[in-house]
C-alpha cells in the first residue's frame, strides 16, 4: 500500500493478520524504550511534532500510512532479518513493528486527530516472533499517540473521518521534502551510525594482511559494526581489491588479496533506521607505493576541496564541479593524456544525501543547515588493476561543513600509521 492522502474515500480495506519501562529524558526530548527485542527507543517529542507538521502542510484532509510487512524466509533471501519498517511510518512513529496504520486527520491547523491500529498479540506466534505490540496501554506509552485502536477498527474509522466521494494522492512527495532536512533526533542517529561505521573500517585496517579472502576482511568489517551495536548493515559492504577496487558496486568478496593491492572498502552500518555511508582504500600490505600515493592524494585534494565549498545554499551538482575542477588542475599525467577527473575514470556523482535511504532524499535541492550528505570522488584505472575511492559523511551546518566520519583514517600516513600498529 502506498501512503496516501485522502481527502474522501470510500470502502478502505487493509489486510492484517513484558515489561513496562519507564520513560527517560535526553536532553529536551523524551526518549522511550521499546519492548524487549523490539527496536530502538523511541524520540516521542521528535515524532509527535513531525507528525504536527505533516498535518500543517496538509490542512485539511487524512492520511493512511501502513507499516512494513515481515518478508518470508521461506521465498525471499534474507541478508539480515526478516523485517524493516517502513521508512515513512518510521518517520512519524519510530516503532519497528509490523501490519500497524497511521491514521491522521486535520480539519484545520489546531485540529488534528491521531489514530495508530494495530494487530491482535497472538501469544502462540509471539513464542515464535518474540513480543508484539498490540493494541493497549503499553502501545500508547511506547508511540506517544493517545489512541491506539485495533486493526479490524481502521475500515469503520476510516468512513467515519472522510467524505462519500474519493480522491486520494500519493503522500511521499511532502514526506521526501520532511525528511532532505534532518531534526535533532535524527542527527543523532545518523552520527551514532557513522561511529560504528568508522569502529568497522579500523577494524578492517587493522585485520588485513596479503593473502587474506576479501571476505576474511568483509568479516572483521561487520564484526566491528555488530561489536559496536550496528543493527544491520546499510548495505551490502564491498571490499574490492587489486582488479575488483576498480568496479563500483563489486559485491561478491572472494578473491585473494595480494601483496601491493589497493583494497577499496565501501561498507557502514545501520543503526536505529539511519545508515552511515563511509569508503576507505588502503593497501593490504600496510604501504602505500608511491603511484599509488599520488593517485591517493589527488582523490583526497578533490574531496577536501569539495568540503571546503559545503555551505546552505550549494548544490550537489556544484560540489561535483569543483572537486573535478581540483582534479583536472591537479592530476598532470597521472592518468596519461587525459586527466583524472575524466568520465573514463571518475565515472560516478561526487555523492548524495544519506539518511534511512543510503541514497536518500534531497538530492535535487540546495544544501540546508541540517541535510547529511557523502562526499565520495574516486579515480578507477582499469588497466593498472588501481582504484581509489574516499567518502565521508558530512553534516550541513549555518557554518559550512562537519566531517561526521573523520574518525576513520583518510590520509595515507594516517593509514600507514594504523596498519603498523596492527
Amino acid at each position: 500500500m502506498r501512503t496516501l492522502l485522502l481527502t474522501a474515500v470510500i470502502g478502505i480495506a487493509l489486510s492484517a493478520e513484558s515489561a513496562s519501562q519507564s520513560a527517560a529524558p535526553i536532553g529536551a526530548y523524551t526518549v522511550v524504550p521499546q519492548l524487549p527485542g523490539m527496536g530502538r527507543p523511541v524520540d516521542v517529542a521528535a515524532t509527535a511534532a513531525r507528525r504536527r507538521a505533516l498535518m500543517r502542510r496538509i490542512g485539511h484532509g487524512t492520511v493512511l500510512i501502513q507499516a512494513g510487512h515481515e518478508r518470508d524466509i521461506e521465498q525471499d533471501y534474507v541478508q539480515d532479518n526478516d523485517f524493516r519498517q517502513d521508512n515513512t511510518f518510521y518517520y512519524f512513529t519510530e516503532l519497528e513493528t509490523e501490519e500497524a496504520v497511521l491514521m491522521m486527520t486535520a480539519r484545520g491547523p489546531d485540529s488534528v486527530e491521531t489514530i495508530l491500529f494495530l494487530p491482535p498479540r497472538i501469544p502462540s506466534q509471539e513464542r515464535w516472533t518474540g513480543l508484539r505490540l498490540g493494541p493497549d496501554s503499553v502501545a500508547v506509552r511506547l508511540s506517544g499517540i493517545a489512541e491506539v485502536l485495533p486493526i479490524d477498527s481502521l475500515d469503520a474509522r476510516a468512513r467515519a473521518a472522510l467524505q462519500p466521494t474519493l480522491k486520494s494522492s500519493d503522500l511521499k512527495p511532502i514526506v521526501d521534502s520532511m525528511r532532505a532536512v534532518k531534526d535533532a533526533d535524527e542527527i543523532m542517529r545518523l552520527r551514532r551510525a557513522v561511529d560504528i561505521s568508522v569502529a568497522g573500517h579500523i577494524a578492517a585496517m587493522r585485520a588485513a594482511r596479503p593473502g587474506m579472502y576479501e571476505y576474511q576482511i568483509e568479516a572483521a568489517l561487520e564484526d566491528g559494526f555488530r561489536s559496536n551495536g550496528a543493527d544491520r548493515v546499510g548495505y551490502p559492504s564491498i571490499v574490492g581489491s587489486g582488479p575488483n577496487s576498480t568496479t563500483l558496486h563489486y559485491d561478491v568478496n572472494r578473491r585473494k588479496t595480494e601483496n601491493g593491492d589497493l583494497v577499496v572498502v565501501d561498507a557502514a552500518a545501520e543503526w536505529g533506521q539511519y545508515t552511515a555511508d563511509v569508503t576507505r582504500t588502503f593497501p593490504v600490505n600496510g604501504k602505500f607505493t608511491a603511484r599509488q600515493k599520488a593517485i591517493y592524494d589527488l582523490v583526497l585534494g578533490a574531496q577536501q576541496a569539495a568540503f571546503d565549498a559545503v555551505r546552505p545554499g550549494i548544490t550537489m551538482r556544484e560540489l561535483d564541479g569543483i572537486a573535478r575542477r581540483y582534479m583536472h588542475d591537479h592530476s598532470g599525467t597521472l592518468c596519461g593524456e587525459r586527466t583524472c577527473d575524466d568520465r573514463e575514470y571518475f565515472n560516478h556523482g561526487l555523492g548524495h544525501p544519506i539518511g534511512m535511504d543510503v541514497h536518500d532524499v534531497g538530492i535535487s535541492r540546495p544544501l540546508a543547515p541540517g541535510m547529511v550528505i557523502t562526499l565520495e570522488p574516486g579515480v578507477y584505472l582499469q588497466a593498472e588493476q588501481l582504484g581509489v575511492r574516499i567518502e565521508d559523511d558530512v553534516l550541513v551546518t549555518t557554518k559550512g561543513g562537519e566531517w561526521l566520519s573523520a574518525g576513520a583514517p583518510r590520509t595515507t600516513d594516517a593509514i600507514e600509521k594504523l596498519m603498523s600498529g596492527r
